[in-house]
């Protein structure tokens, strides 16, 4: 039976459909049936289910054939996710939903989309597929919330694998191609990979079409699905794809492969859309996410099949790899991945696919082989197949690539990088190397400099080859050292240098060949590669610095006898070299480096004098060697293989050819340290020296006299005698200058010799009279030069001089005429100031006057001397000083001084005097000087020479006992010159102190500390007496006086204040000076602290709390020197690390309590010393002082200096860090730390005047929230406020001005409103978004009740007082923010917040007003219902008592935001909220505001809430009727107006439905309201009177109790028609005329009396010539206006009030034909129109046409008139509408005199003339009235009607045709 049931349901079913005959009706009855029938499918009976199959059949047809009819679509899928549904309902259902979701508008697909998603939960995969491409397209469209707090169309969050689905189809759905067709044959083979070749892939894929790149063929069947998409469709499509991103619909890690994809779009947009959005995220996305890179792995590489996988794919599912376009913008961002480079093997596939594979191009090769540099610096170096695999890529590649170089350049630097983070790879495969060098022979310049790079870099991984590698390397590196190409030199010697140990004698040797290459950049680094000495030792055991001196030479030696044989040997004139000179002086300065460090002493080739200091050491050395020398030659074949001499005879043959200072060096060093057994091999060579002693050059003259006195002094007494005398000879050869020079010398140096060995192993012997005698001769020729002409032989002769006097007594008088000591001293004394000497004269002068004393004992003039170079100080000199010092010396200690030593064999501490010299020390005296004399000098430089010399007496005589017995004076003279502002001075005297530190006891050191402690804290300094020339300032301090000259001296500086007029400068000036002292006096302290420093670490202890504080200070003193000295003395006394931990509290407070001191640099200092001290810091140790920190930064940031401002700035920058990350700890300190920060900010930084102090808390507070978290949460009721007040405080003040000016300059009172609004809205909009209002958003997130006791108050107060925009903007936002994060806990208070909120919302700014509105519409959610009924209730009254504007918008505004954003309360309060909307929506635009916005919101409020006007109306009777008697009893006229439209409204929308007792409410409402004065507004009441009683006349008819009766209601209607103003009595008489016309009520005479003086009063106005009515500026045309409008309307009311009583009519029917004819004649179109019109009414009321009330004569006249009168507007050509209204009023008058039916005129058919004429006259009846109309009047209407012929409307023309045809065949 239920199967019949069924059946016959499906037949009705069937039936319907047969029977719909449109469109409409189809889709209506698929609507409603197509669901149902569907179900039906699920039956158990195969009949039912067979008929549904017929019926879909039909139905199938049907809708195909018509795609505009739309499915029910929302329903079946609805039906498609009810779990119960069976699978064959489920599977038609979709068929459905297919077919019908693309027929659907866009807005509603966009609507269904988000349920498309919801139903795909479970559902089959091509059911998925299906779903998923209909949604797709739809994405396009879609609409998404601009702001993430809004709901978002999609809820994905809870549906995992819903979203992987619909990511996945995505993909795919952008990886598609533009018009890919699938079922095209394999066209292209298949990418290679890695793994080489894919032809077993090819194999297996023979049967299925080939897909697009990075698809499989699935993929592609589902995205093309059954219709497949247009190529524009598909960019639509991927565009919506990345709009559905941007929306962050789903999480970001999930979509960055999309973006990636789709920016490789071959469409722009879709690429430039996604491109845009992949840069606003690349900041926020982690590229190190594994999910992101594997993504991207995946899609780069496709399904590559990998042995280390047993589970293979199907063909089908097979991904290919993507193409080269997707693959070019993958790698860039696995360039920013450290972990892409990490994953092995993806990363290599990668690599080989980019290098190697078949599509690749030289972008995508250049991005590949960056992702390999990328992996060098990044990938484990433990990971050996990666490192292996990729070398041997990219040798593959350098070895076969050679289009582009830059890629070659790439390839190789790779190789480079490579070997740095893998030298296992590389140290054993040495033919690498060599592949690089050859290649670095042949390629271009640009490749061969990234061959050049990837070699230095690949130098490392061979530093420790062994054996046969090793020996490899050397062959290797020796046969490129020597190429023509520089950068292979250049490398061949980097790798000389690297690889090889530096005692390696091979390497060295080639490094040597580089040294001396022709290119500096060779040469340079080679020869720092020789000459830098290890610190530490090198890797391979046992290594030296540099091989021994034996190896080396022997080498050397070994190697220039193989070059002389081949072509690489290099000729100078006669010589021949082994090498060229550049070489080969390289190697002999080698060679000797090589023998100083054999020899013990420091290797070194610097300097000639340092050099010199080792030659003693040397000398031992060399002594051994030449001891060794017979074992040496019997082991050798040839007698001369010492390595000594082999030495020699190279640097013989290097200065026969050559020359060379250094080498000259070298050989006169040699020679010297060992005499008796070198000087032999010279004395053949006497005449080479000698020619070495005539060279162009000075110094090697010098050098040469040396040698050759070393060599004669060995030889025997006559020979010595002969060449003295030959060089006495030599000197007065007056023709080379040269020769001159280099005799002297020599003379001077040989006498000095012997003399010097006479003394030292003579002392004994007597010398010979003969002896002395040429010895005196020898000094006076040398003195004879004292007074040359040539500066050269003078300074030779002084040299000389000199040489003599360190050696033994000058031979000559002591006083007297001629050459004698005294005149000596006298001529060298006076060189010394002079301004014509050259410095080298003045320093040989010094020396030789220290000289003089030192090997004469009982030298006369001592004291002359050391008092003649104490005196000789000059400014500027300070070089020479030292010199003095020396000479003051050695001149104070006389014959005990180790200057008379032998300086080659003997050291100074070695040294000791023989026992048979006079002892002539006068240190007592010269130290007494000094002390006494020069250092308390008033002149600067004195005090700065006497120091100097001072140091060279304590340092050179530190034992001698004058010295020790005064060290306290001695110190105290030192650190008078600390004070000094000279750095030198400072210096000098620092080392001093240094020097008498070591010497002095404990005591004495102890005081010393405490005296340095004590000005470097307080700055004091020693007194000098100030003379006029003292100097005040250094240089050009204070720049220059006015006149050019200086200002640096005491007498300048008064001389300047006496010129100014202002005596008060010089203390200024006195003042600025003593600040300078004072810093020189703590830099000097530093100076000397810095030495002591390191070595006093006990007796500085108890100094250290007050010593470290200052000391960390002055680290970071602006100037430069102070800075400097002050870190020295840090290092040295610093070397405990943890110091700074120890005193930390002390550092703290020295630090911020000079923060504020009254000096900028203290001030400046202590910012970045404070900045260094917190870098870093944990909580605990400077919370305590973390809120005077911020106080006083916030201070120091107003400074008046600008560098101390930014050192301020700098400081609170880091402290704002350092607070940050402080508040991201957990635990209690992180809440301490929040809690003494949060005042701070709030209560001193975020409203400081300092815009700085101002910006920068406002970031640390958006930082602290942002890492606080919910440690806010106690602080929020502070926070929140201060915040929220910020926001006015900080906004810019141009703000509020522009706001003011721009709205006081328009003049359009419209645009004021606007414009207005439009700026408070974008200064509202900047504070929501600005960083406070972020701050207090998050703290929002973590309130709850405990805090919003505390809170609330504070908000109530700041929304009642709160004085700027965004202050009042902000409250709203919270408040709204409060009642969704926690609406429970806000119950309690919502009363008080919407009492605030009331309070500020008739706040004269819209926004504000809007703001509130806003809060108060989603407070009312968490309010009780007394409180918004109690609110509710207020608004009305507001809107009803107060007339300003603002609290009417305010309410609705606030009505409008309930009803939108809580429509569930305005619900439960319909009764008292809709009536006021109601009434609002009646509200008139105020002129200046144009069209009333706010009677919109009022209408939408009205009509969500009522089911249709109508409806609503009649459910809320009472209540509006209540509130509109209210707004008409107000006291405002535009109340009354507003309650009397809303009543008008009510009387018209119920007007058929008024029954009692609402009729009589509305009435007497109306009535009640009419009473009193004229309003404007008024006549809406008197519209609705007229309208409720003409259309409820019958009800009216009807007696009820509390029911005005018709008759007093037009008594008091035209009571009102009778006020004096026009435009009401207007209405007034339109309601009475609506009135009477519905009622017939005969009220004529009251009428008549009113309107009849109105018509007559109104004279005819001309209607010759058209108005214009729109010129509002003439007040004639609105006059002239007015009165039409008055006639107009006057004539209307005589028309509807015209009555049905024959006497009324008798009475007034000629007066009123009378009027109307008359104005017929004279009238404007429109009053003619309105006349018209009253006179079509009038003659269809006039009885006299009725056969019962006939009267003839009566009627003829009036007949007559009319007809004379319609005359004019029947002729008007000018307006057919009055010519129509004139025909209509003639076709009225034939009917009424004949008496016959209106439908006989309706039924004639016009358009056949003919048929028409036929029919009107055979039908003419007869008539007892057609004797009214006379001829005259016939013929009148006749000829009115000829005009009409030519009329321009043809239905016009008819007419009158027919007219007049008729009036013709009349009788």
């Amino acid at each position: 039976m239920a199967a019949q049931d069924e059946l016959n349901q499906l037949e009705r079913v069937f039936l319907r459909l047969g029977h719909a005959e449109t469109d409409e009706q189809l889709q209506d009855i698929i609507s409603k049936f197509l669901p149902p029938v569907l179900l039906k499918l699920s039956s158990v009976q195969e009949g039912v289910r067979k008929k549904v199959m017929e019926l879909l059949v039909h139905l199938n047809k049907r809708i195909k054939s018509r795609p505009k009819i739309q499915l029910p679509v929302e329903t079946l899928l609805v039906q498609y996710q009810d779990p119960s549904a069976a699978s064959f309902v489920t599977n038609f259902t979709i068929i459905y939903i297919k077919m019908g979701y693309p027929r659907l508008e866009v807005s509603k697909q966009c609507e269904l989309a988000p349920t498309l998603l919801t139903a795909m939960e479970g559902k089959p995969q091509p059911q998925q597929d299906s779903l998923m491409h209909l949604l797709i397209p739809t994405l396009y469209h879609m609409k998404y919330p601009s702001e993430p707090s809004k709901a978002s169309p999609f809820v994905l969050t809870e549906r995992p694998k819903t979203v992987h689905l619909l990511l996945e189809f995505m993909l795919d759905v952008l990886l598609m191609p533009y018009g890919f067709v699938l079922n095209e044959p394999p066209s292209r083979p298949a990418p290679s990979s890695p793994q080489g070749g894919s032809g077993a892939g090819a194999t297996a894929t023979q049967g299925l079409p080939q897909p697009p790149p990075g698809m499989s063929v699935y993929a592609v069947k589902r995205v093309i699905g059954e219709a497949q998409w247009s190529p524009e469709q598909l960019e639509q499509c991927k565009l919506g794809i990345v709009k559905f991103i941007e929306a962050e619909q789903v999480p970001e890690v999930e979509t960055v492969i999309h973006l990636v994809v789709a920016s490789s779009d071959t469409r722009h947009s879709v690429a430039t859309a996604a491109d845009l959005e992949l840069k606003s995220k690349q900041s926020i996305i982690d590229w190190n996410n594994p999910l992101i890179i594997n993504r991207m792995y995946k899609v780069y590489l496709g399904d590559i099949p990998l042995k280390t996988k047993g589970a293979t794919v199907k063909q089908e599912l097979k991904h290919e790899p993507v193409s080269t376009r997707v693959k070019m913008k993958i790698l860039p961002h696995l360039l920013r991945s450290r972990l892409a480079a990490e994953c092995f093997p993806a990363n290599i596939q990668v690599v080989y696919d980019g290098l190697f594979g078949a599509n690749t191009n030289n972008k995508l090769l250049s991005l590949t082989l960056q992702f390999v540099h990328h992996i060098c610096m990044v990938c484990p170096d433990t990971n050996k197949p990666l490192g292996l695999m990729l070398l041997n890529g990219l040798t593959k590649l350098i070895n076969e690539y050679k289009e582009d170089p830059k890629l070659l350049c790439m390839a190789y630097s790779a190789v480079g990088k490579l070997s740095s983070r893998m030298p296992q790879l590389f140290t054993k495969d040495i033919a690498l190397v060599q592949q690089f060098f050859e290649s670095m022979c042949k390629e271009e310049a640009d490749v061969r400099l990234a061959i050049q790079e990837a070699l230095s870099m690949m130098v490392a991984a061979y530093a420790n080859l062994q054996g046969a590698l090793l020996n490899l390397m050397e062959a290797l590196v020796a046969a490129y050292i020597t190429k023509p190409e520089v950068q292979v030199r250049q490398v061949a010697m980097k790798f000389a240098s690297t690889v090889f140990a530096p005692d390696h004698v091979a390497s060295r040797f080639l490094l040597l060949l580089a040294a001396g290459d022709p290119r500096e950049e060779v040469a340079g680094e080679a020869q720092r590669a020789l000459r830098s000495l290890p610190s530490t030792k090198t890797e391979k055991e046992g290594s030296r610095p540099m091989p021994s001196f034996p190896e080396m030479v022997s080498y050397i030696q070994e190697k220039a006898a193989q070059r002389l044989k081949t072509p690489a040997k290099y000729i100078v004139g006669t010589s021949t070299l082994p090498f060229n000179p550049a070489t080969f002086s390289e190697i002999v300065l080698y060679l000797r480096m090589c023998l100083a460090h054999s020899s013990g002493a420091t290797p070194t080739s610097q300097s000639l004098m340092d050099m010199q200091d080792d030659a003693p050491l040397i000398g031992r050395y060399v002594q051994s060697l030449l001891s060794n020398e017979a074992s040496l030659s019997s082991a050798t074949k040839g007698g001369d293989a010492n390595p000594v001499h082999i030495y020699i005879d190279l640097l013989q043959q290097l200065l026969s050819a050559v020359g060379g200072i250094p080498v000259m060096y070298c050989l006169l060093e040699v020679v010297s340290v060992c005499p008796e057994k070198l000087t032999a091999k010279f004395v053949d060579k006497i005449d080479w020296i000698k020619g070495l002693m005539n060279t162009n050059k000075e110094d090697m003259r010098e050098l040469a006299a040396q040698l050759y006195a070393v060599v004669v002094s060995t030889m025997s007494g006559n020979e010595l005698r002969t060449a003295v005398q030959n060089l006495i000879k030599t000197t007065k050869d007056m023709h080379s200058p040269e020769t001159q020079h280099g005799a002297i010398l020599a003379l001077g140096y040989m006498v000095g010799r012997y003399m010097n060995k006479k003394r030292n192993l003579m002392p004994s012997e007597a010398t010979s009279r003969e002896d002395e005698e040429l010895i005196a001769m020898a000094t006076k020729t040398i003195g004879s030069f004292l007074n040359s002409e040539s500066a050269l032989l003078t300074i030779a002769a002084v040299t000389a001089l000199g040489e003599i006097g360190r050696n033994s007594v000058l031979l000559i008088p002591a006083d007297g005429n001629g050459f004698t000591k005294l005149s000596l001293v006298d001529n060298l004394l006076t060189r010394i100031p002079s301004g014509k000497e050259t410095g080298k004269m003045k320093e040989r002068a010094i020396q030789t006057l220290g000289f003089l004393p030192v090997g004469d004992g009982e030298f006369p003039h001592q004291k002359k001397v050391l008092q003649g170079l104490m005196d000789s100080v000059e400014a500027k000199q300070v070089e020479l000083q030292f010199t003095v010092g020396e000479a003051l010396t050695n001149a104070a200690v006389g014959s005990c001084s180790g200057a008379a030593r032998d300086v080659w064999t003997c050291t100074e501490d070695q040294y000791c005097p023989p026992e048979n010299v006079k002892n002539n020390d006068i240190v007592p005296w010269v130290l007494n000087s000094v002390l006494s004399k020069y250092i308390p000098s008033p002149n600067p430089h004195v005090r700065q020479a006497a120091c100097i010399w001072l140091l060279s007496l304590v340092k050179k005589l530190s034992h001698h006992k004058e010295i020790q017995s005064h060290l306290k004076e001695i110190q105290t003279a030192f650190i008078s010159v600390l004070s000094d502002p000279d750095e030198l001075s400072q210096d000098v005297a620092s080392k001093g102190l240094g020097l008498v530190y070591e010497l002095g006891g404990e005591q004495d050191q102890q005081e010393l500390v405490s005296t340095l402690v004590e000005t470097l804290m307080t700055g004091k300094r020693a007194k000098h007496a100030v003379s006029e020339d003292t100097e005040v300032f250094q240089g050009e301090a204070l720049g220059k006086a006015p006149d050019g000259q200086g200002l640096s001296t005491y007498k300048e500086l008064c001389s300047l204040a006496s010129d100014l007029n202002q005596p008060d400068l010089v203390y200024k000036f006195m003042n600025l000076a003593n600040h300078h002292a004072m810093w020189n006096s703590r830099k000097g302290a530093a100076f000397g602290f810095n030495i002591i420093a390191a070595k006093a670490g006990e007796q500085l202890a108890p100094f250290l709390p007050q010593l470290v504080p200052r000391l960390y200070r002055y680290q970071f003193d602006p100037n430069l020197a102070i800075r400097q000295a002050m870190t020295s003395i840090w290092d040295a006394l610093v070397t405990d690390k943890t110091i700074v931990e120890k005193y930390f509290k002390e550092i703290l407070q020295d630090v911020i309590s000079n923060l504020t001191s009254n000096m900028w640099r203290v001030r400046e200092s202590s910012c970045l010393a404070l900045n260094d001290l917190i870098r870093g810091r944990q909580a605990d140790e400077i919370i305590d002082r973390l809120s005077e920190i911020w106080e006083t930064l916030f201070r120091v940031l107003d400074d008046i200096k600008e560098s101390v401002r930014k050192a301020a700035d700098l400081t609170l920058k880091t402290l704002s860090k350092v607070c940050v990350r402080m508040c991201e700890s957990t635990g209690a300190t992180a809440q301490r730390t929040v809690a003494v920060l949060l005042p701070t900010l709030l209560d001193k930084g975020i409203v400081s005047n300092v815009t700085e102090v101002r910006t920068l808390s406002i970031q640390t507070l958006v930082k602290i929230s942002k890492s606080a978290g919910s440690r806010l949460k106690p602080h929020a009721p502070r926070l929140i406020p201060a915040l929220l007040e910020a926001l006015s405080v900080l906004e810019p003040q141009v703000l509020n001005y522009l706001s003011l000016r721009a709205t006081e300059q328009e003049k359009d009172i419209h645009n004021f409103f606007l414009r207005q609004s439009a700026m408070d809205a974008a200064r509202l909009s900047a504070a929501k978004s600005s960083p406070m209002m972020e701050t207090i958003n998050m703290c929002l997130q973590h309130l709850d009740v405990s805090v919003l006791g505390e809170l609330v108050p504070k908000l109530c107060d700041l929304l009642k007082s709160g004085i700027g925009l965004g202050t009042k903007g902000g409250c709203a936002s919270v408040i709204v923010s409060l009642t969704v994060q926690c609406p429970q806990d806000l119950t309690p208070y919502s009363g008080k917040l919407m009492s605030a909120l009331l309070n500020g919302i008739n706040d004269r700014s819209s926004v504000v007003q809007k703001s509130f509105a806003f809060a108060v519409g989603h407070l009312v959610r968490t309010a009780k219902d007394s409180s918004v009924e109690k609110l509710l209730q207020k608004l009305n009254t507001w809107y009803l008592e107060k007339e300003e504007a603002l609290y009417k918008s305010s309410c609705c505004l606030v009505v409008h935001a309930i009803s939108h954003y809580s429509p569930d309360v305005l619900k439960a309060h319909a009764g008292v909220a809709l009536p006021l909307a109601f009434l609002g929506m009646h509200q008139e635009a105020e002129e200046e505001k144009g069209e009333s916005a706010e009677a919109n919101l009022w209408s939408e409020v009205w009509q969500e809430h009522v089911p249709g006007s109508f409806g609503g109306i009649r459910l809320y009777m009472t209540e509006l009727i209540g509130i509109t008697q209210r707004a008409l009893q107000s006291q405002s006229w535009k109340m009354k107006a507003q309650g009397a439209a809303a009543m008008a409204t009510i009387a018209k929308q119920q007007t058929g439905s008024l029954v009692a007792p609402h009729l009589g409410m509305v009435l007497t409402a109306l009535l009640q309201g009419l009473a009193g004065r004229t309003w404007a507004g008024k006549e809406e009441l008197l519209k609705a009177v007229g309208s409720v009683v003409s259309k409820c006349s019958v009800e009216l008819q009807k007696p009820a109790a509390g029911q005005p009766t018709v008759s007093e209601v037009l008594d008091l209607v035209l009571k009102e028609c009778k006020k004096e103003s026009l435009v009401y009595k207007m209405a007034a008489l339109r309601s009475a005329a609506d009135i009477l016309e519905s009622t017939q009520v005969d009220r004529f005479h009251e009428v008549a009396e009113i309107v009849l003086p109105l018509i007559k009063k109104n004279q005819p106005a001309s209607a010759s010539s058209p108005r214009h009515d729109d010129d509002d500026d003439d007040d004639d045309a609105k006059a002239r206006e007015l009165q039409t409008e008055v006639l107009l309307c006057a004539y209307e009311t005589l028309g509807k009030a015209w009555p049905k009583t024959i006497q009324t009519q008798n009475q007034f029917q000629n007066e009123v034909c009378n009027l109307m004819c008359e104005r017929l004649k004279l009238s404007t179109w429109r009053v003619q129109l309105g006349v018209l019109r009253a006179m079509k009414v009038f003659y269809q009321g006039l009885l006299l046409l009725d056969k019962e009330h006939q009267n003839a004569a009566v009627l003829t006249e009036l007949l007559s008139e009319t007809c004379t009168a319609l005359a004019s507007p029947l002729e008007n050509k000018s307006y057919s509408s009055v010519r129509t209204d004139a025909l209509a009023v003639v076709e009225l008058l034939l009917k009424r005199i004949e008496g016959i039916d209106d439908l006989h005129f309706h039924k004639t058919n016009l358009c056949d003339h003919r048929k028409a004429l036929f029919v009107c006259v055979s039908n003419v009846p007869e008539s007892d009235q057609w004797h009214c109309l006379c001829e005259r009047s016939r013929q009148q209407l006749q000829r009115s009607l000829g005009t009409m012929e030519t009329d321009s409307r043809p239905d016009l023309k008819d007419k009158a045709q027919t007219m007049r045809r008729k009036i013709q065949a009349l009788p």
